[in-house]
């Protein structure tokens, strides 16, 4: 078990982190992903009880996105305003309780602010936290967005034949290591 200090801590956010967006259209399911983390930013956590703040930013490259379809990829990032807004951001508020890390993953939630397009929105997200052998921690994220939350429009194409739904889940892993 990896016992977190009392008072603050900081850890970075290793580049093997990724994010992974789930959708659909009326006629298949797409996945799109940012297979890796191309910045060094921390996290800090600080005990408070039986919670804790969680404070730190991260700033995901929207040009990364792979949707692993062309044509795909490129609707995505212009939905997402990717020239004018090139990166969507996760600012990390709190948890509401730290339990003991250990490798089996345990159920916690916590509050965020996600940036995309321009517009934020506080959002309350599930993780599952754990931690290895090589006292990496494992926070991995969940929630279900919708493109009209942070007012964009769903791409269509073909004159609206074809429509992406409006509804996304997104899945976060971060692996973070003390500094």
């Amino acid at each position: 078990m990896l016992l977190l200090s009392p008072g603050k801590e900081q850890w970075v956010i290793t580049d093997t982190s990724n994010l992974i967006v789930n959708g659909s259209t009326n006629i298949n399911k797409f996945s799109c992903e940012i297979p890796s983390y191309d910045r060094l930013d921390t996290l800090t956590i600080t005990r408070n009880g039986k919670g804790a703040l969680l404070s730190g930013n991260v700033g995901l490259n929207v040009q990364s996105f792979d949707c692993h379809n062309s044509m795909m990829t490129r609707d995505l990032r212009k939905t997402l305003h990717q020239k004018e807004y090139p990166r969507l951001f996760i600012q990390f508020l709190s948890l509401n309780e730290l339990p003991g890390l250990t490798a089996k993953a345990q159920s916690v939630t916590g509050l965020v602010d996600i940036q995309l397009a321009g517009v934020t929105r506080r959002l309350e997200v599930s993780y599952q936290i754990s931690a290895d052998a090589d006292r990496t921690i494992h926070l991995l994220g969940f929630k279900t967005i919708k493109f009209t939350d942070f007012n964009l429009v769903p791409p269509s194409k073909l004159g609206g034949m074809i429509k992406t739904n409006d509804e996304l889940t997104v899945t976060f892993h971060l692996r973070i290591r003390a500094i």
